[in-house]
């Protein structure tokens, strides 16, 4: 199956690179990740395209027979141009459904508005990626909080061996020692980049850290990996998205899913 997705492609060289396995059954893939079975999007369906409505029942079964444990359902619709309306198939039968922007980025620069007391590096300690779990917990605390810890334990675990492997690096930006916002950025292809999971402590919301961050990111992804294209996915829905414009992202695409489950946890 050809992915026409940025997003997507980016999503499943990384997700690949990681441990996880991808067969292709022609009009789908499937995504799966023995080794963190609770994660969502690293246990999922892509399909070709959105199907009809009336096609929705096959496709949950299909999704069933694929992963017979799983307490989530989520499916995946390769394609540049999706809209939330059409997904009104799966929003009908429980799912919530997004279409995400996909941004890139051949250049950047500062952000106007930017901390400069906070020290930006790659975390690289024991201890730093302890605090990247610990992160993301104050920024999920919403999830059933057993449940969603060994899921972080487990991603956090993937996104260090990415590191270890050469293809990119974790970064956070630490206030009086302290890790309150992070990201990461991977090679995906030779010539492409791709963010993941840009979170920042709810308390140092608002204070400049992110647009620091991502600028200081964007400029490694450049300098260091040697890449002409970053790629990020936004909730265009959120005010994050007009923080990675303000530092030269542009929208290029949509990317559309659907995801339904009891615990929570994308």
């Amino acid at each position: 199956m050809q992915i026409r997705s940025l997003g997507y492609r980016t999503d499943l060289a990384l997700l690949q690179a990681g441990g996880s396995e991808i067969s292709d059954h022609g009009d789908h893939l499937v995504v799966r990740s023995p080794h963190n079975p609770t994660h969502w999007w690293g246990n999922f369906l892509l399909l070709a395209e959105i199907p009809p409505a009336e096609a929705v029942e096959n496709w949950l079964k299909r999704f069933a027979a694929e992963f017979p444990e799983a307490d989530h359902c989520t499916f995946g619709f390769d394609g540049i141009a999706g809209r939330v309306g059409d997904l009104a198939g799966f929003a009908g039968r429980g799912f919530a459904v997004e279409a995400q922007t996909v941004m890139t980025a051949g250049s950047v620069h500062p952000p106007r508005r930017r901390d400069t007391t906070a020290e930006y590096r790659a975390l690289s300690s024991d201890e730093d990626w302890a605090q990247s779990v610990e992160l993301n917990m104050r920024c999920n605390d919403t999830f059933d909080t057993d449940y969603h810890r060994g899921y972080v334990t487990s991603k956090v675990s993937t996104q260090r061996r990415l590191v270890e492997a050469g293809l990119g690096r974790w970064f956070g930006a630490f206030a009086d020692g302290q890790l309150r916002c992070q990201m990461g950025l991977y090679r995906a292809e030779p010539t492409l980049a791709r963010f993941q999971s840009v979170e920042t402590d709810p308390d140092f919301r608002r204070r400049g850290l992110a647009g620091a961050l991502v600028f200081y990111v964007s400029r490694f992804g450049f300098d260091e990996l040697g890449v002409r294209t970053l790629v990020m996915v936004a909730d265009p829905d959120y005010v994050a998205i007009d923080l990675y414009r303000a530092v030269g992202f542009v929208d290029t695409e949509s990317q559309c899913q659907a995801e339904r489950g009891d615990h929570g946890v994308g």
